[in-house]
């Protein structure tokens, strides 16, 4: 079988760095902000720490309102947005505000889903002893939800290599751009399934680092 791959290995790499930069800056903006968002909708529900239920109605319509948006629509609705924020609405600023937003809706269902798994009783003990809500929420409610917390942003970075195989629609690069054009364009499968393959192995490490110091949390 004939292919180029051979010739455009300094690409390849260039795209490997490509992917981990956009993916990286993407779950450090969109983890802290979807942690804070999550954290948000957790304390201000029905029996919360700060319980506000028209603050928790206006966060939670939000993210139910944004967080079922395929990205390839989202990319293009929050152009405008990305062109303001961060003066371009393509290239590599564009998916990377683009998947900080869409990480963040996401993130933030998941942290507030594995908040609530946290026994009440453990919470209101700590109440009951005079702990501040501030002090409950960074002694004992995060270090409780720790293990599963870490699964939740594998899986989250999981998502965002995913979605940032699209980053060729608005002309930024990585692994998904280098596929489609010298791979799926030019009808090189070696191509193709070598970037596939780079994905792959990329995201079962951060899966594997990610059961492992889940576990180490767990284990406290």
């Amino acid at each position: 079988m004939d292919t180029q791959l051979g010739e455009l290995w300094p690409l390849l790499w260039q795209a490997v760095g490509e992917t981990l930069y956009i993916v990286g800056v993407t779950i450090v903006l969109g983890g802290a902000l979807g942690l804070a968002l999550g954290m948000a909708l957790y304390v201000t529900r029905r029996g919360g720490l700060y319980e506000n239920r028209p603050v928790f109605f206006v966060l939670n319509l939000l993210v139910n309102f944004f967080r079922p948006i395929p990205f390839v629509i989202f990319i293009a609705a929050v152009q405008p947005a990305a062109r303001v924020v961060v003066g371009t609405g393509i290239g590599t600023p564009a998916i990377i505000f683009a998947l900080t937003l869409a990480a963040m809706f996401g993130i933030s269902r998941i942290v507030e889903q594995n908040l609530v798994t946290v026994d009440p009783g453990v919470i209101e003990a700590a109440r009951a002893t005079g702990a501040s809500r501030l002090r409950i929420i960074g002694t004992i409610l995060i270090p409780e939800a720790l293990g599963p917390l870490i699964l939740g942003y594998a899986f989250a970075f999981v998502a965002i290599v995913d979605f940032s195989a699209q980053a060729g629609l608005i002309g930024a690069g990585g692994l998904g751009t280098f596929a489609q054009q010298y791979g799926y364009r030019q009808f090189d499968t070696v191509v193709t399934w070598t970037a596939v393959i780079i994905i792959v192995i990329l995201v079962q490490l951060v899966q594997f680092l990610g059961n492992y110091a889940s576990r180490r949390a767990l284990r406290r």
